[in-house]
């Protein structure tokens, strides 16, 4: 048995490599993935996997590791904060949501039982594709994708009293005859509950100081499971789920000064038992017998996608929004979620729906959650085309407004993000008398720095329509200090769609993206760990001695070379990059020509190593050194080539053409295209 399972184990990894990539190339969560192959590997597809209790179990494991995660990330700060539209928009969110999701599938003929789970199902909504796309978009921060994060807020914190229903109601039975369990079941969880937060509050922190000092990760991450698991036994033992334990120590948790270490410790744990769960849920999904099912599937696929989306849209209009950010917020949380599965599991494992009732609704959510995507990226355009001049008539509206507050300004400098940067250039406009009005999407800042006296304001700065009305036609300067990348990106492109004379000065913290902001229009772009650089220089050069001229000089030198000289280096073993990581600028790689070396004799020219993206930053012949040699150069046995290039399997290329002036098939048919 145990090597039946390590086959299933074996085959089920492989196959989940190939689609989870093929779903990545696609831009589609990686949860299909899972999901397809489950369903094609289950009893109801091929049978290579059957029923097994390891399976499920280790998919058990994979919810209570997400819902531990989960209680990590939940803040009673953050909470409090948001108070408002956690409590109010998400409740009545879900509520409503759970009603219309138990009318649809009672009017199929479900029992009421299983109509509450598959309605409480469907009121959840995915926090993992939301989260990511809107954070991909450069919208998190937007007003909408606020809204959206409170509302998925409360749908995490909505997970727990569907957790400790479920359970009561696979007893089957009437509603009356479950009334007296049920009110002691609640007052059990309350207590549990209260508890649990006094004893985590004055054991965990004390625990996890004493694990830190023995500075073993091993002892650390063996802490970590041992509380998660420990947690979620306990909640099972009092007949409640695995995974509202393991919430519940995530939130003990996460008010501690150990909680980001924990949540990089867990995530290995969490992302693949999390892939084996979503596997299993698959297994249970039955292609066969859907298209019987195709209309209540399509009104479910319907209610998700339009009818929640329109909802919330509504309940999000109540709460004072613009009609364009409550309707963004609806069309970006119009879908099931990663907990609609785990509730559906939860309810199969107590027998507490039957299959129809569980095939329609898993289909549903994984058909929303694959167009979800979708209609995420382009929620802002589908939103112009659905409200037409109503959304266009409040973005002006918004612009006038916020034009007239700041129409005494002038020859000021525009300040793009309000972070730590921001604030800092701030201080020292202010210092030296110049004006200047900064942008910021953060309530919270703008909320303490208006209060200071700050000339900060709530707004947007990749709309053009924003820039004009802070004063762009009369602004001295904009100076981008947004971290993320595709915002200053935007950003910049907005500034010169409407100016294309201001100064814009771009910080980055990485030196990736300098052409890219450069071709886009930024008068220039400050890498930080090249600035870094180049400060440590200064102070160096004149402690050397050198005088403030010649500093200036050689500094200036290399910004005006687009810090070329700076940006690649030797990388050493633990410094490659990762797999799906974003390579370094440049490599360089060293070479030392033999006298048998068939580039010896030979022009540098002659030797066309543009060819393999490498290019010759520097020659070494014996003590002399010179950096760009020219390509006329005869080069000789004893030389030391200091080449250059992005990639590093392009250095064994170059090394095999230096040696043999053998080439690989690509770079020949590379060069044949370049010559035709």
């Amino acid at each position: 048995m145990e090597h039946n399972l390590l086959n299933g184990i074996l085959l089920l990894l492989v196959m989940s490599v190939g689609a989870v990539a093929a779903f990545r190339t696609m831009r589609l969560p990686p949860i299909l993935g899972y999901l397809l192959v489950g369903a094609l590997t289950g009893t109801h597809g091929l049978g290579f996997v059957g029923d097994s209790e390891g399976f499920d179990f280790m998919g058990e494991v994979g919810v209570v590791f997400l819902l531990f995660a989960i209680g990590l990330e939940f803040s009673l700060k953050q909470f409090m904060a948001m108070r408002t539209t956690i409590i109010g928009l998400g409740g009545l969110q879900v509520l409503i949501s759970t009603l219309a999701g138990m009318g649809i599938l009672s009017y199929f003929g479900a029992n009421w039982q299983s109509a509450v789970v598959a309605g409480g199902a469907m009121a959840m909504s995915s926090t993992a594709i939301v989260v990511k796309q809107l954070t991909d978009q450069a919208e998190m921060r937007a007003q909408h994708g606020q809204l959206a994060l409170g509302v998925l807020l409360f749908q995490d914190i909505a997970v727990v009293p569907f957790l400790v229903m479920i359970p009561l109601l696979a007893g089957g039975g009437e509603l009356t005859g479950n009334t007296a369990e049920l009110a002691w079941k609640v007052v059990i969880a309350a207590v549990l509950f209260i508890s649990m937060l006094m004893v985590g509050h004055y054991t965990l922190r004390p625990l996890f100081q004493y694990i830190s000092r023995a500075e073993s990760i091993e002892l650390f991450n063996i802490t970590v499971l041992l509380v998660a698991l420990t947690a979620a036994w306990i909640t099972q033992s009092l007949g409640l789920s695995l995974a509202l334990g393991a919430f519940l120590a995530g939130m003990l948790l996460s008010e501690t000064e150990y909680k980001h270490q924990i949540e990089s410790e867990i995530r290995p744990f969490r992302d693949i038992l999390m892939g084996i769960f979503f596997i299993t849920v698959g297994t249970k999904l039955d292609l066969g017998i859907l298209p019987s099912l195709w209309l209540p599937v399509l009104l479910l696929v319907l209610g998700l996608t339009v009818g929640k989306a329109l909802l919330i849209a509504f309940l999000t209009r109540l709460f004072s929004a613009s009609n364009g950010a409550a309707l963004r917020t609806g069309l970006v949380l119009g879908q099931g979620g990663e907990f609609g599965f785990a509730l559906l599991a939860l309810a199969l494992g107590n027998e507490l729906m039957s299959s129809g009732e569980s095939q329609t609704t898993l289909a549903a959510i994984v058909i929303s959650m694959a167009i979800s995507p979708l209609i995420i990226r382009y929620n802002d355009k589908l939103t112009k085309q659905l409200l037409a001049d109503t959304y266009v008539r409040q973005q002006r509206q918004d612009a006038q407004a916020f034009s007239a507050a700041v129409s005494e300004v002038e020859d000021h400098v525009i300040l793009c993000g309000y972070r730590r940067m921001g604030q800092n250039l701030a201080r020292f406009l202010h210092e030296q008398g110049v004006p200047y009005i900064a942008l910021e999407l953060d309530p919270g800042i703008v909320e303490k720095a208006w209060e200071a006296g700050d000339p900060v304001y709530y707004a947007d700065a990749t709309r053009p329509e924003i820039l004009l009305a802070a004063g762009l036609h009369r602004a001295r300067m904009v100076v981008v200090t947004a971290v993320d990348i595709d915002a200053a990106k935007r950003m910049v492109e907005a500034v010169r769609q409407k100016r294309a004379d201001i100064p814009v000065l771009v910080r980055t913290r990485d030196e990736r993206h300098l052409e890219a902001l450069e071709q886009l229009g930024a008068t220039s772009v400050l890498p930080e760990t090249l600035e870094a650089t180049l400060m440590i220089t200064q102070r160096m050069l004149e402690q050397l001695g050198f005088t403030p001229d010649e500093v200036f000089r050689m500094t200036e030198k290399i910004r005006g070379d687009s810090y070329r000289s700076l940006r690649s280096y030797y990388h050493g073993e633990q410094e490659k990059p990762l797999p799906g990581k974003n390579p370094p600028e440049a490599f360089l790689h060293t070479f030392t020509l033999q006298e048998s070396d068939f580039a010896v004799g030979k022009r540098i020219a002659e030797l066309e190593l543009e060819q393999f993206g490498v290019a010759i930053k520097a020659l070494r012949r014996g003590e002399i050194r010179g950096e760009q040699p020219s390509t006329a150069i005869s080069l000789q046995a004893g030389d030391v080539l200091v080449l250059e290039g992005s990639k590093t399997d392009a250095f064994r290329e170059v090394e095999n053409h230096l040696r043999t002036g053998g080439k690989t098939t690509k770079a020949v048919e590379l060069h044949n295209s370049r010559a035709a």
